[in-house]
């Protein structure tokens, strides 16, 4: 039986899968934006578990924008991180 996480039911998420290191990037800093336009205060980025490039490639950018407060793994599935936006 898959858990899932309540709170994390409605945050808007992309999903990277399929894209190198650069167009993950692109994508994930032109989602930030928006979700910082709507005001969305939690968000999900979708990377996957794979080899682990998507999930470096998503953390090195999130360490450099100033607009993130903080990022985790998720604890139910560890292919995503989920961002807290200031």
């Amino acid at each position: 039986m898959k858990r899932i996480d309540p709170f994390l039911y409605n945050a808007p998420t992309i999903d990277i899968h399929g894209y190198d290191r650069y167009g993950a990037e692109a994508m994930i800093k032109n989602f930030i934006d928006n979700s910082c336009r709507i005001e969305s205060k939690v968000v999900v980025i979708v990377h996957g578990k794979g080899e682990g490039i998507l999930k470096k490639a998503t953390h090195d950018y999130l360490k450099k924008d100033k607009r993130v407060l903080e990022y985790k793994i998720n604890i139910f599935n560890d292919g995503e991180t989920i961002v807290t936006l200031k």
